[in-house]
């Protein structure tokens, strides 16, 4: 099976996803991830179904799998804070309709932040907020992000992860997206991470990990601040984050980079031939900004 890798791309007014798969080819990608509009506002465009069908042309025409194309939920949703409900509701909907609209299935999403009501409470609000927002005929799997544990975010841990999950009525609607950088700052030794998978299978289930974010971490482990690194230049290491890439049990799921650009300068294609040949480019943000 061919390597399924990828990085975030744009999404534009203009091209939309047929940029987005542009771009992605560019980094010579098997998989991507984009945001439907600015992560931190409400503004989106009108999916655009002609750019939607050519872009689903040129992914076939270039082997892209629609079900490794991933979507961010923006930031402005936290369905942990309670005083937010009937816009988290109505904005997740609305994102879930224009997801659903692209054919893609996978919506990655934060869980969110308690704001100072409690883990307990914040957990209840996320689930009570997914419950009421989604709906069996709903085409899509809203993958829960594992955090850093930044201020009160939660979904810190498998633990509350799981306590969201045992929540929720419609199990099949709601996965897990493991992000390699939060597990660090989280406090999760990654150079063992046979133990990481076998604590998640054993407390989640592997059948709920649905898409990885590779990033490596600016900061040592446990630090809780959350801040991505080029691959191989942070405190996770190249080998640590090619042995999570290339593990056994993760063949089938999408890999997402979300790694810093370097001056301005997009690090994917670059990072992604160093992946492909396993072996780490000691003039990699040289490559970068050639």
């Amino acid at each position: 099976m061919e390597l399924i890798i990828g990085s975030h791309v744009s999404f534009t007014k203009d091209t939309q996803l047929l940029g987005s798969v542009v771009e992605a080819l560019g980094y010579k990608s098997t998989a991507f991830m984009f945001y439907t509009g600015a992560p931190q506002n409400t503004l989106r465009v009108k999916i655009d179904s002609e750019k939607t069908n050519e872009a689903l042309k040129l992914m076939k025409e270039n082997y892209i799998d629609i079900k490794n194309v991933v979507v961010h939920a923006p930031y402005i949703i936290n369905l942990a804070n309670i005083n937010n409900f009937d816009f988290n509701v109505r904005f997740l909907r609305e994102e879930i309709s224009r997801v659903e609209s692209l054919g893609v299935k996978n919506i990655v999403l934060h869980p969110g932040s308690h704001v100072g009501a409690g883990v307990e409470n914040g957990i209840k609000n996320i689930i009570d907020a997914l419950n009421t927002t989604l709906k069996r005929e709903n085409n899509i799997v809203i993958c829960l992000e594992t955090m850093a544990g930044k201020g009160t975010e939660l979904g810190r841990n498998f633990d509350e992860i799981k306590s969201i999950i045992d929540g929720i009525e419609l199990k099949d609607k709601v996965g897990v997206c493991m992000d390699t950088c939060h597990l660090n700052d989280a406090g999760y030794d990654l150079s063992d991470f046979d133990s990481i998978l076998d604590e998640f299978d054993k407390k989640i289930g592997l059948k709920y990990l649905k898409v990885i974010h590779i990033n490596d971490s600016k900061n040592i482990i446990g630090t809780h601040k959350d801040r991505h690194e080029n691959i191989g230049i942070g405190s996770i290491g190249f080998q640590a984050l090619i042995n999570i890439i290339y593990h056994d049990k993760l063949k089938g799921i999408p890999k997402i980079l979300e790694t810093p650009y370097v001056e301005k300068h997009a690090p994917y294609k670059q990072e992604i031939e160093m992946i492909r040949n396993k072996t780490f480019n000691n003039h990699l943000i040289e490559d970068i900004l050639k």
